[in-house]
């Protein structure tokens, strides 16, 4: 089956750390996002995918070219001016002559494709919307079904007074061929603003796929460290790389810990690290490859990108460090992201 990744957004709500990457490039226990769902597609024989690019587009690629042990296709589609959603799976409307998924390059999720695309079929469905109840919904397309689970609302993005469903939109689809008549050619246009409520006002078959599994939209900072917890504690099926050393604790190659160094589990430690004397590596801590860590450094509750060097006697506590930033010795940060700088 094929597949189209949008991966070709701006990521504004997770800034800093999308200054110098794109948002599907956004580590999850060292691996990027976009890393974990081809891996996932993968699983559920999709393995025929376009992914569109706007911003970094290079980064994405070099990722993508290097992905080893996956049986997949990729074929990219740069964006010099953003469609939209739905305006950007038209550009590549030749592509798709059956039935195909599409899906965001920064959701993590470990759905059930096989479920997902026999659900549509069953229904006889054009368009078929995965869905996920959360307690959050502002910052999320809502969705009213009705008892055989067809769409009769959508509203993106709504207001206090508009929301009557705790069903959010995914940014996973599933859509016949036959949905590319009413998206209209090089216009921007997107999936909740303009293509389904289109659909649903001419009573067009539109249904809503309740996801038993995980789902999380890695779109902000608390949704990231979120989902680095998550993924921690075993709440959804992805691959943690290096080896469980001991119960929920992973380490990579050519890392070596000394006697003196004490480690909390949950926590994740990468490939070729230098870890100091006498640190103390504390739960839902996500150490990056080929970091430098000082003596006598406690980090908790921590993600370190790559290439990140923390000096001695440092102490980071609920912190995001991008990869290559460097922390000086001797201080105490918490609850802070760092990008490419010194502090």
């Amino acid at each position: 089956m094929k597949a189209f990744v949008m991966a070709a957004g701006i990521g504004t709500r997770l800034r800093p750390l999308t200054y110098e990457i794109p948002k599907p490039l956004v580590p999850i226990v060292n691996i990027p996002v976009i890393g974990h769902l081809m891996v996932n597609l993968e699983k559920y024989n999709i393995n025929n995918i376009i992914v569109n690019l706007h911003y970094y587009p290079e980064l994405i690629t070099s990722y993508l070219s290097k992905l080893k042990n996956l049986d997949i296709k990729i074929k990219f589609s740069f964006e010099k001016k953003l469609l939209g959603t739905a305006g950007g799976v038209k550009f590549q409307e030749k592509f798709f002559n059956k039935t195909f998924v599409v899906t965001s390059a920064d959701g993590l999720s470990d759905i059930n494709f096989d479920k997902l695309i026999k659900f549509h079929k069953e229904k006889k469905s054009l368009a078929t919307i995965v869905l996920k109840p959360i307690d959050a919904k502002l910052d999320y397309g809502i969705v009213v079904l009705d008892k055989n689970n067809l769409v009769k609302n959508f509203y993106e993005k709504p207001s206090w007074g508009e929301i009557f469903s705790n069903l959010v939109n995914t940014g996973i689809y599933v859509f016949e061929p036959e949905v590319f008549k009413y998206i209209p050619k090089n216009k921007f246009y997107d999936f909740g603003h303009n293509l389904l409520p289109k659909l649903i006002k001419k009573s067009l078959p539109v249904y809503g796929y309740i996801a038993e599994e995980y789902w999380c939209d890695v779109g902000n900072m608390s949704e990231y460290r979120k989902a680095q917890r998550d993924c921690l504690d075993g709440k959804l099926k992805v691959k943690i790389p290096g080896k469980e050393i001991k119960k929920k604790v992973w380490v990579g190659e050519n890392t070596k810990l000394s006697k003196s160094i004490k480690i909390i589990p949950p926590c994740v430690i990468g490939d070729n690290v230098s870890l100091g004397e006498s640190c103390i590596i504390d739960s839902y801590t996500v150490i990056g490859n080929s970091c430098m860590i000082g003596n006598n450094v406690k980090i908790r509750d921590s993600v370190l990108w790559d290439n990140v060097v923390v000096s001695s006697n440092v102490h980071l506590n609920s912190c995001v460090i991008g990869s290559n930033a460097r922390v000086s010795e001797s201080i105490t940060v918490f609850d802070a992201t760092i990008i490419n700088i010194e502090i």
